[in-house]
């Protein structure tokens, strides 16, 4: 689904009011016509469509997450996918307060960039990489990720953000991201047997004996965190798609 196929923004229409365009052949903006809705409803649609052509050519992604309703902003994926951030932390624990970050890996448009804390790993690279993107994508990212980053580097996270968290929930899939991963078939060639545990006592590892071989096996445990989130928001918003879009 693109945010074309999208009605729903519009103060005045509903999910039963979208399905019934759908249903009615009217799936796309470029079929629409205000006399599919009564009188009032029709033109505030017609206007939204007329603001909505000119912020998506402008890529601004703002807008529709602005006014697409929570829980709906899988819907641009497919709009800004090239020009998304996939990105993951990992930490020394869970409180921002008394726990440091201690790698972030950004996978944007086939690259992968890891910042190492005590290396690259500082505020002003950080806000670059999240602020040149136009829709960030993470899993538990708004409760975790961005408050920690925030917390740690003294920065507003801003862009709209797509967290794959609860779009999975809705098609049932549970258990965090790497129960998730291995029932979806995503590997993890090498780190098969690292997590969020294992991630600390390689950095503490890393931090008292210089062992560069942990940090090479965390860098590349984290790295997967954040490329795996591309295949995995391709198939959750495919997911969604199916589910909310009907069939030609």
């Amino acid at each position: 689904m693109r945010v074309e196929n999208s009605f729903i923004a519009v103060d005045g229409v509903g999910e039963r009011t979208e399905r019934s365009l759908w249903a009615d052949g009217v799936r796309h903006w470029d079929d629409f016509d205000p006399d599919h809705l009564g009188e009032k409803t029709g033109r505030a649609v017609e206007a939204y469509i007329g603001d909505a052509r000119d912020r998506l050519a402008a890529g601004d992604a703002d807008f529709f997450a602005e006014t697409l309703p929570d829980g709906e902003l899988w819907r641009t994926y497919e709009n800004f996918a090239e020009d998304a951030c996939f990105f993951d932390i990992e930490t020394t624990g869970l409180d921002a307060a008394t726990n440091d970050v201690t790698t972030v890996s950004f996978h944007r448009d086939g690259e992968t960039t890891t910042l190492v804390r005590g290396d690259d790993l500082t505020a002003g690279n950080v806000r670059a990489e999240l602020d040149d993107a136009a829709l960030l994508v993470s899993f538990n990212g708004k409760r975790f990720d961005a408050p920690f980053l925030e917390a740690s580097f003294d920065l507003d996270v801003t862009t709209p953000h797509l967290d794959l968290m609860y779009p999975c929930k809705r098609l049932d899939l549970t258990g965090g991201l790497k129960a998730i991963e291995a029932e979806l078939g995503l590997d993890r060639e090498g780190v098969e047997g690292v997590d969020g545990r294992e991630a600390v006592r390689l950095w503490r590892r890393y931090e008292r004996e210089n062992d560069e071989g942990a940090l090479d096996r965390l860098v590349e445990y984290n790295r997967y965190d954040a490329v795996n989130l591309r295949a995995l928001a391709e198939r959750v918003t495919a997911g969604l798609h199916e589910r909310a879009f009907p069939t030609e």
